[in-house]
């Protein structure tokens, strides 16, 4: 016999998890990227690639980060403050993800 209210509970906190999960780490990246660190990534150049960008592409790229990082309307301590909020946010996604290993593996139990 399936007992639904168990599948219930854990169908609700894995969908609650996963939607901790993802605002977390998309709050993280959007702290970083207010505070003036703004991932890029160079562009991979490899046979099968689907999409490779030119070295005049990544140029444009680098110049639209370098501007809007100078148009960036708040203090040092404003920037210095996102920045560990968002470091914050990437360590409680570690931590959650962790625990969760935690949880599933036996092992850790005994």
């Amino acid at each position: 016999m399936i007992d639904w209210s168990a599948f219930l509970i854990v169908a609700g906190s894995s969908l609650l998890a996963t939607l901790v999960l993802v605002g977390l780490f998309s709050l993280g990246i959007r702290l970083l990227t207010t505070g003036g660190r703004i991932p890029l990534g160079e562009p991979l150049e490899f046979t099968g690639a689907i999409t490779v960008q030119s070295p005049k592409r990544s140029a444009k790229v680098a110049r639209r980060a370098r501007k809007a990082a100078l148009a960036n309307p708040l203090t040092d301590r404003q920037k210095n403050a996102a920045i560990t909020g968002g470091y914050a946010c990437f360590v409680l996604c570690a931590s959650a993800v962790l625990y969760g290993v935690y949880l599933i593996i036996p092992a850790f139990h005994t």
